[in-house]
């Protein structure tokens, strides 16, 4: 290493010649790396139960928007599966907090906006 170094194969590196982020105002975190990874990549990672959360108000919105009742059913189906099986098999963190959706009543709600838009 100490070769390398002196045959200038450190020398044009990103970064080089620049000082480190500072981190003066924040504690010593020793994920600091995988925390700034991935805030540039653009990952959050969520506890299950708020990710499940989040994809079911994804699959509702989703429902609403699909274009026939069969494929709104259908996203509401898929996300009753997963809620039914984490309210039965809870993982550890923030409790769900919810239930399955109604699928009837989605599907009801869905052939009211269809006939209100007029696309019914």
């Amino acid at each position: 290493m100490r070769d390398a170094e002196q045959a200038g194969e450190f020398a044009h590196l990103p970064g080089a010649d620049k000082p480190l982020p500072s981190g003066a105002d924040t504690t010593y975190d020793e994920l600091w790396w995988i925390k700034q990874k991935m805030a540039r990549e653009g990952i959050s990672v969520l506890p299950p139960t708020l990710a499940l959360r989040k994809e079911a108000e994804d699959a509702l919105a989703a429902a609403y928007s699909a274009s026939s009742e069969r494929i709104a059913r259908r996203f509401i189906t898929e996300v009753n599966v997963k809620i039914r099986e984490m309210m039965f098999k809870p993982p550890p963190g923030p409790p769900l907090g919810m239930k399955p959706y109604d699928v009837e009543e989605v599907a009801r709600e869905w052939r009211e906006w269809r006939a209100v838009d007029g696309r019914g």
